[in-house]
């Protein structure tokens, strides 16, 4: 995934251009971007929840990930399905305590 520009400078040697196009590429920038909020909104959740509540909803995070990755043509096994499916269960049952 990814750009032109980026795949060019991870192909030359190493030089101090290499860490400026990376960092500078939009998709860097938006997912450093999206986990600055992630932390800000996790930070909130804390900050209402009982940690033993909220901590759980972390491993919703590997269900959304693996769904992500399915809708992006990523080969996804049976067992990676039934491990999401026993973290979903575990929230499930942690929710509900």
């Amino acid at each position: 995934m990814s750009s032109a520009e980026v795949k060019q400078a991870l192909a030359q040697p190493m030089t101090w251009r290499l860490p400026w196009v990376v960092s500078m590429n939009k998709f860097v920038v938006l997912g450093f971007g999206l986990y600055g909020i992630g932390a800000v909104v996790w930070l909130k959740v804390l900050s209402a929840w009982d940690v033993s509540k909220a901590y759980p909803l972390v491993g919703l995070g590997f269900a959304v990930t693996v769904l992500i990755g399915m809708l992006m043509g990523e080969n996804v096994t049976g067992l990676r399905v039934l491990g999401v499916l026993l973290i979903c269960e575990g929230v499930w049952l942690v929710a509900n305590s």
